[in-house]
């Protein structure tokens, strides 16, 4: 049987009530942004659990730590207000012995409402075409074919990091592009926990800041085709983001970012 472990990215948490809030069951890496370094460890039902604390800031580079300490054939990508299902370990297990030709396979993970960008109701491959809408903790992958592939997350974007949010779509997108195959599949392993305030890491708003920061993003994840998607991707959010910024200034600063990046 695989060797699941999750890889869990915290900032400024106690790692024995963060494992006991997320459930974890099965042997886990949390890397906790904090002042000081420091190694850790501890059992959790009969699991190991290492947990290095950092200094260092950005959640590209937190998820990179974890990466690069794994060792289990599996890993699963969590964040601090993620909780797990009881059986998340045998769901997971049994997914991947149904897909053996994945390399990685999105689950199902409840978000807030709020939050909520994708839900897979049936068994499908991911492509270029719809890969942008799910998050980093949807994500399990064969360490084997990351490493491989020599796939990482970006420094660049990301709490903590220059722009906001993106590092898990250019992840994505970086294993797309060295042709990892990925599939979603209808099996739910857990749910998000609402923050208070429903407040978010990186998120203060469609501001100037949120579209030229896009424009950045847009311009690593489309390259030539970078302004038609961006003219899209406002059209369609138009009622929602373009509210207090008009849509053509919206665009501009898009393309500011682009031209920029």
């Amino acid at each position: 049987m695989s060797k699941l472990e999750v890889l869990v990215a915290a900032v400024q948490e106690n790692e024995v009530t963060l494992a006991e809030h997320m459930n974890l069951s099965t042997e886990a890496v949390i890397c906790n942004q904090c002042q000081l370094f420091e190694y850790k460890e501890f059992e959790r039902k009969g699991r190991l659990v290492r947990c290095y604390e950092f200094t260092e800031r950005g959640v590209g580079r937190n998820r990179n730590n974890a990466l690069m300490r794994a060792e289990g054939e599996l890993v699963l990508f969590g964040d601090e207000d993620i909780v797990y299902n009881d059986d998340y370990e045998e769901r997971v297990l049994r997914a991947f012995e149904e897909n053996p030709q994945a390399d990685i396979l999105m689950f199902n993970v409840t978000a807030v409402e709020s939050r909520q960008t994708y839900e897979n109701v049936r068994p499908k491959p991911v492509r270029w075409y719809n890969y942008g809408r799910y998050p980093t903790y949807a994500m399990c992958a064969r360490l084997e074919s990351l490493r491989k592939a020599n796939v990482w997350f970006s420094l660049l974007f990301g709490g903590g990091a220059p722009y906001s949010n993106g590092e898990d779509t250019l992840f994505i997108h970086d294993c797309l592009k060295r042709r990892l195959k990925i599939y979603a599949v209808p099996v739910i392993i857990g749910h998000e926990m609402a923050r208070e305030n429903n407040e978010s890491t990186w998120f203060n708003g469609y501001n100037e800041k949120f579209f030229y920061d896009r424009g950045v993003l847009y311009h690593y994840l489309y390259g030539i085709m970078e302004r038609p998607f961006a003219l899209r991707f406002l059209l369609t959010k138009r009622k929602t983001m373009c509210v207090q910024i008009p849509l053509h200034k919206a665009y501009a600063l898009m393309v500011k970012g682009m031209k920029e990046a």
